[in-house]
């Protein structure tokens, strides 16, 4: 288990990098050119936004359907995709006006999809699941790109590797020294001393992207590292209960490790937004 971690969650963070730094000199950003101004800006970081919502859509369906709830992936997934990449769009073609339409005729598939398809049984569930999944995957996910496009690479490899680094440091010091249980009904595994380990972690890694790439000050940089190891928690233990509903471990086993892609992107999912909102504090 620990040597998958190790292994996957190396390449894992060796590719995720080399995407963002990528994309950074592609459009401009880290070679200083006025191209970063053009709207093809966060191109390869939203391909992969979109690429990781079709395998975690999926993984959610399977939880879903473990309770005998269809998320109606025909109407659910082009909708995810679209609203996790919604911040790219406007730079092109889309509007507000025109995103607001498409989730009405979106919500208006379902109720067609669900009648064709399963009938009269479990349109609440089913209608109110696969809207669940748009917001969970698609509208939270939309935080990532959207921090790459207006703050930058720097910023979005901060968030990552702070919320990441955190649950590193909850994951080894809950080896090494857990005993107090964090969360005994939802993630029995979860630590205090697991806590402790994610918020030192965290910190130490906020500081030293404030330091190295002038992001903002130290102190405000630990700030953000405690207050982003306990929402990366939160984020872990918001998944944790839709696997516990749906009595599985993992969402699935396509990351060796780790579990699924859902078990990877959890906690990011729920700090996105979050760490869009703290950026936006300190100006872009």
């Amino acid at each position: 288990m620990l040597k998958y971690r190790l292994i996957f969650g190396t390449l894992m963070t060796i590719a995720f990098i080399g995407i963002v730094l990528l994309n950074g000199y592609f459009d401009g950003y880290l070679t200083g050119s006025p191209a970063y101004d053009k709207p093809f800006r966060g191109t390869l970081v939203v391909i992969l936004v979109a690429l990781l919502m079709v395998p975690a859509l999926f993984e959610l369906s399977k939880l879903a359907g473990a309770k005998g709830v269809k998320i109606l992936l025909p109407c659910s997934l082009p909708a995810a995709v679209l609203i996790s990449t919604s911040y790219y769009w406007p730079f092109f073609v889309f509007t507000f006006d025109i995103f607001t339409l498409f989730l009405a005729f979106t919500l208006m598939a379902c109720f067609l999809y669900q009648r064709v398809r399963y009938g009269l049984l479990g349109v609440f569930v089913n209608c109110g699941a696969a809207c669940f999944s748009i917001i969970y995957l698609g509208l939270l996910g939309a935080f990532a790109p959207a921090t790459y496009v207006d703050f930058g690479p720097w910023h979005l490899l901060m968030l990552i590797f702070v919320v990441k680094c955190s649950d590193i440091g909850a994951y080894t010091a809950g080896r090494l020294f857990g005993k107090h249980k964090f969360s005994p009904v939802i993630s029995p595994k979860k630590t205090w001393e697991g806590m402790a380990g994610a918020v030192i972690l965290a910190a130490l890694v906020a500081v030293a992207f404030a330091v190295f790439c002038d992001i903002m000050s130290w102190r405000l940089a630990v700030v953000f590292g405690i207050v982003f190891a306990f929402i990366g928690q939160l984020g872990d233990l918001a998944e944790s209960m839709l696997k516990r509903d749906a009595e599985t471990k993992d969402s699935s086993n396509s990351v060796p490790g780790f579990g699924g892609i859902l078990d990877v992107v959890d906690s990011i999912l729920i700090t996105a937004p979050f760490g869009y909102l703290f950026f936006s504090f300190l100006g872009r």
